[in-house]
């Protein structure tokens, strides 16, 4: 919301500086995001009065204009089709700094000959000034600018940029912010007159309004204005709507726009003549209707939608948009002028349906009150009146089914001490509440019955009347106290905890986290096979689209689609994990809801580089991943056979932690992979089950160990086993000798040089003592006894 001083002041005096006076805004909780000085550059910029025009000698499309500047006159070439004898311009002298009108960039004004003529100077376009985008012509003031006067003084603004939170509409005005201003300041708000000579023609002999669906529509108000005649509006008025972000139009036009923003009350103007019976129905659209909006564009309207519509059909958007059928043209003599009250929610739900956001939707949506339509509307018809002509109808037309009497909230001193922590004299908070327009009366002895003023749509009980206190007060005003309760102790949440945990060490192995959407499609769940007939995924009564059907029951689909869409934007050395729930159906109950997390890996291991060929990933930097995963969390997983359709036959491992299965990893089957649309390089997706996983994780803490001080020695050694053994096994079993430190297998082989049915596994073992340096002989009995170990275990022979 921008707001220019210079219209604030219309409504409330204040003495603090501009700086000040946005502090106190934003400490409010009117937060001032900045201050825009309007004709900060225009230095050596006058008001002139062109005195008379001549033709150029030397071009026929060009005049020499003699421009008064009070104390001298100065002649310069001009080629604007608009410029007259008599007028008062804005008059650039050389070295005022103007805005190039094709770069967009400031410029400094240097002297000129053009066609043998020397311009002493230039008249300005607003353009060439900054302030609009028009260039057609050159800018012409009232005839009550004072000649010589600097265009600064006279035009010159300051406005402040506001962010309005949502629950404050009254702030969307600029009476709304003079009220906040008042409060802080001390001031009072002067309000316009809305007072009119009416005609002697009664409005309801004119036009009739009838509210078929009073649940959308609280309050609707018309009046009728014969007789205008559509021209520009004034420039005041064009230049007051140029600095809050809006274009002028017409005077018809502008005058709903300054009313709009002035008092927070969108307004909208038919074509009377337009309307059929002369009639206004606030009705739900009709199935299949459809509307041509102001905009060109043909809208198909939902019946649950609320349309303004004449004798015979919708004529409006409700809230959001006229029609073309009754917009308001050069040829209208007569006004219809709507101010209504629309239901919030409804208005929110046709822009995000339609995809129509306009300034009137936006205040709209925020819930205004129901007394601001007639207010507005007199507004409105009072300077329709000024500056359009014509005669307004007597009284105006107001339906209003949603009235109601707004009951006081009750006050008391115990509630406002208990909220902020002191207490306030009584007195105190009257006159803060007082400030606000709101009225206070005294009830029994410890309260106040204080009714909020009709603007403040956002005042609904107790805490926020104290809320308005300690705001205007000044929360910094508010004396320091200790707490007078300890702080409750912090509730353990251990499965945040270890998705934290999980986040951590994942990213710091070099995968990011994605998060989608818990709605998914049957179509994607039957891609990862993961959609069941017999046991279906609970289904959305009310879907937002096609896609958003089911809760789901994997994250499979999800991580894999994303795959895809960073394969299909040339990305290499894809590392992806998600955290999120799944939803496990059961017949007549709601699901199962379990933590999951899911992963996939695909592509180069490290970047393209002519110096080093990285190679692709495969199955062992997944489970890598995973086995690093572990380590941080202090667990050690088994990784043994499975089989799942989403996996590639012999490239699957399901993971035990304590012979509890915790997840499983693989390669994405190529059956399943082309669904997604995958590339054809392997991808390696695995899943884990958090809720299996936590009781598992240890929860002492890790302690320091330190390295070891003597040396290791290495032994090389080949095994054979079954190649049904894994070698996961393998190491586990050589892993309990207390002297073998590290062991790391180097090579697996199978092929001729071992019998069928057996494999081949090279391993490293580094032996280590604590407590002095191992000797060969003390090396060579812990190997025999560890060769003996395997060979009863499981069948291992030393190869030859």
């Amino acid at each position: 919301m921008k707001v220019p001083l210079s219209w604030l002041k219309e409504y409330v005096k204040w003495e603090l500086p501009t700086k000040e006076l946005a502090h106190r805004l934003t400490m409010a909780g009117t937060e001032v995001e900045g201050v825009t000085v309007v004709g900060g550059s225009w230095e050596n910029i006058l008001i002139g009065q062109v005195t008379s025009l001549s033709k150029h000698p030397n071009a026929d499309r060009l005049k020499l204009a003699k421009v008064d500047l009070g104390n001298e006159q100065l002649t310069v070439v001009c080629g604007a089709p608009n410029v007259a004898e008599g007028q008062r311009v804005p008059f650039a002298k050389v070295g005022s700094r103007l805005v190039d009108p094709r770069s967009g960039e400031l410029f400094t004004l240097e002297p000129a000959r053009i066609r043998g003529i020397v311009s002493q100077g230039m008249i300005c376009s607003e353009r060439e000034l900054g302030i609009s985008e028009e260039q057609t012509g050159i800018m012409v003031l009232s005839l009550e600018a004072p000649i010589g006067m600097p265009l600064m003084e006279y035009l010159g603004d300051q406005v402040l940029d506001l962010a309005i939170t949502p629950n404050r509409p009254d702030c969307l005005s600029v009476i709304g912010i003079a009220q906040e201003v008042a409060a802080l300041t001390g001031a009072s708000v002067s309000r316009p007159d809305l007072s009119y000579v009416e005609g002697a023609k009664e409005v309801g002999s004119l036009a009739s309004v009838e509210i078929w669906d009073s649940d959308l529509c609280a309050r609707y108000c018309a009046s009728v204005v014969m007789g205008v005649k559509i021209g520009p509006s004034p420039r005041w008025m064009q230049d007051r709507l140029l600095r809050v972000g809006m274009r002028p139009i017409n005077n018809v036009v502008d005058i709903t726009n300054y009313v709009m923003m002035e008092y927070g009350q969108p307004l909208h103007a038919f074509d009377y003549h337009k309307l059929r019976q002369q009639r206004i129905i606030v009705r739900r659209a009709l199935r299949e209707e459809k509307l041509l909006t102001l905009d060109g564009s043909e809208r198909a309207l939902e019946p649950w939608m609320l349309v303004i519509a004449d004798g015979e059909g919708p004529v409006a958007l409700a809230g959001l948009m006229g029609g073309a059928a009754s917009e308001v043209t050069e040829e209208t003599t007569a006004v219809l002028l709507e101010s209504a009250n629309f239901d919030n929610l409804n208005i929110r739900r046709s822009t995000q349906a339609l995809r129509l956001r306009s300034e009137a939707s936006l205040r709209f949506e925020k819930g205004l009150s129901p007394e601001l339509p007639p207010m507005g509307l007199r507004r409105a018809t009072q300077l329709m009146l000024r500056w359009a002509g014509g005669d307004a109808a007597r009284g105006i037309l107001d339906v209003y089914p949603g009235r109601g009497e707004r009951m006081p909230l009750r006050l008391t001193d115990e509630r406002i001490q208990k909220v902020l922590g002191v207490p306030l004299p009584r007195e105190e908070v009257i006159k803060v509440l007082r400030s606000l327009e709101f009225s206070c009366e005294t009830g029994r002895s410890n309260e106040l019955l204080v009714t909020p003023s009709y603007w403040r749509t956002d005042i609904a009980m107790e805490d926020d009347l104290i809320e308005e206190v300690a705001r205007i007060k000044g929360f910094d005003q508010l004396p320091t106290v200790a707490l007078s309760k300890p702080l409750p102790a912090v509730q353990p949440a251990p499965m945040l905890e270890l998705k934290d945990r999980v986040r951590d060490v994942l990213a710091s192995l070099g995968m990011q986290e994605i998060i989608s959407y818990s709605l998914t499609s049957s179509s994607m769940l039957e891609k990862a096979n993961a959609f069941k007939e017999e046991n279906p995924p609970l289904k959305v009564a009310n879907p937002m689209s096609a896609e958003q059907v089911y809760l789901r029951t994997s994250l499979r689909a999800s991580l894999l689609t994303t795959l895809a869409f960073n394969q299909r934007r040339q990305q290499e050395g894809i590392r992806l994990f998600e955290l999120g729930k799944v939803y496990l159906p059961r017949k007549g109950d709601l699901p199962v809801e379990r933590e999951v997390l899911a992963g996939v890996i695909s592509g180069s291991r490290g970047d393209t580089s002519w110096t080093d060929a990285r190679g692709m990933m495969d199955f062992y930097d997944a489970k890598g991943v995973l086995e690093a995963l572990y380590s941080g969390l202090g667990l050690a997983a088994a990784f043994l056979p499975v089989e799942d359709s989403l996996f590639a036959p012999g490239k699957e491992a399901r993971m035990e932690i304590q012979e509890v299965q915790v997840g499983m990893m693989g390669q994405v089957s190529p059956e399943v992979a082309p669904r997604f649309d995958l590339r054809e390089e392997p991808a390696f997706y695995f899943e884990v089950d958090l809720h299996l996983l936590l009781p598992l994780v240890p929860e002492a803490s890790r302690r320091y160990q330190p390295l070891p001080r003597y040396p290791a020695v290495t032994r090389d050694v080949a095994l054979i086993v079954d190649t049904q053994v894994p070698a996961a096994r393998v190491l586990e079993v050589i892993r309990k000798e207390p002297m073998v430190h590290q062991v790391d297998i180097f090579d697996v082989y199978t092929g001729d040089q071992v019998s069928s049915g057996k494999k081949s596994l090279a391993v490293r073992l580094r032996y280590i003592s604590p407590d002095r340096t191992l000797t060969s002989e003390e090396v060579n009995q812990a190997q025999g006894a560890l060769l003996e170990r395997l060979s009863q275990e499981l069948g291992a022979i030393l190869r030859q």
